[in-house]
């Protein structure tokens, strides 16, 4: 059943991914009345904020747009920088979203970003923790740390939900209040917004499953 339930897990990221690039390719063509780019929206809702130290950048790939605390810039993509959709507006709005958390101390946020780095050690020393302590005869010490790294992991996931969530909230009350577009492309960005934050709900999914698999594993060698 675990193992099933991982495999389901890996459709449904997949499904969801295939779904946000869909989406966005879609609403990728769907050109603003207003003429506006992402980045120009980008830093309107910025200085809005008060927030003229954040910095805006182009980043190359596709939507691997994203905001960085540490250097405070928001980072827009090749396929949102100097577009003009409402598809990329949407995202660089979003994006802004994180950096007005970030500056409000948005509860969340601070969470996620607390347990960042025991995050990055337990996606990677959880499994091979776990399968060294099956080795070594059930060493019960080195499985129950592997489990509860990745019980980090699964925490991180479930806190970014309200992290994006709230972004995409921040995004579109901004957009329309300002603005920036009419009711019906608004309803076109919010269309691309939830389609990327279905890649959150499928990663927590896929978080929860394969800790469900290594809880079964433990315990089957028990």
């Amino acid at each position: 059943m675990s193992y099933f339930l991982v495999v389901i897990s890996f459709l449904v990221a997949l499904l969801a991914s295939f779904n946000v690039n869909r989406t966005y390719k879609k609403y990728g063509q769907i050109m603003s009345r207003r003429g506006y780019t992402a980045d120009q929206i980008a830093r309107m809702i910025l200085d809005q904020n008060g927030l003229y130290n954040v910095a805006i950048e182009r980043i190359s790939g596709n939507l691997t747009d994203h905001f960085d605390p540490n250097a405070n810039v928001v980072r827009l993509s090749d396929s949102v920088y100097g577009k003009s959709s409402v598809a990329a507006i949407g995202v660089a709005a979003h994006e802004c979203g994180h950096a007005v958390q970030y500056a409000e101390q948005y509860s969340p946020m601070k969470i996620r970003s607390a347990i960042i780095p025991i995050t990055n050690i337990g996606s990677s020393l959880a499994y091979p923790l776990v399968i060294l302590g099956i080795i070594l005869g059930g060493f019960r010490p080195l499985i129950t740390i592997g489990i509860w790294l990745f019980i980090a992991v699964v925490v991180f996931q479930l806190v970014t939900l309200p992290v994006e969530f709230n972004a995409s909230g921040r995004a579109l009350k901004t957009l329309e209040q300002s603005g920036y577009l009419d009711e019906d492309e608004l309803g076109q960005s919010k269309k691309v917004l939830i389609s990327a934050a279905l890649t959150y709900v499928a990663a927590l999914f896929t978080a929860v499953a394969q800790l469900i698999r290594l809880v079964a594993i433990s315990n089957r060698r028990n």
